[in-house]
């Protein structure tokens, strides 16, 4: 169900599990993500789907979209079932966990090197809103 009252990153907290969005809401979203990222040093990823094979193939298409060097899947679980995504930009180190009742969607926080660096994080977006046109 389309969510139309989302029109600025803000409203994403109040999700569990991201929204549907149109064109112009991704497009508005994205916009705005992009001026905060262009303020932070680096980059963590959360991704919330139900099998590690969806939430690697969504990592890969985050670092196509913004043309980041692949990241290393450092731990990842034997089991099936839904999980949570770890990748650090920093690191380069990826870990996935099994873990249920999150929801579904991409989290993305925008990091600085300094320790007084202002932390913040966005989302949920949904899955597919860093593929190419949806």
């Amino acid at each position: 169900m389309l969510d139309t009252q989302i029109k600025c990153l803000k409203d994403l907290n109040l999700f569990r599990t991201a929204p549907n969005l149109n064109a112009l809401q991704r497009k508005n979203l994205l916009e705005e993500l992009f001026i905060h990222m262009d303020q932070a040093d680096w980059f963590t990823l959360g991704i919330m789907a139900s099998s590690k094979q969806i939430a690697i193939s969504n990592l890969r298409q985050i670092e196509f979209f913004f043309d980041w060097p692949s990241m290393t899947i450092a731990s990842e679980p034997n089991q099936t079932g839904p999980v949570f995504l770890k990748g650090n930009q920093k690191t380069n180190d990826v870990y996935i966990r099994i873990e249920g009742n999150l929801g579904e969607g991409i989290l993305i926080s925008c990091q600085k090197d300094s320790k007084d660096g202002f932390t913040e994080t966005f989302g949920p977006f949904p899955l597919n809103i860093f593929r190419g046109n949806n």
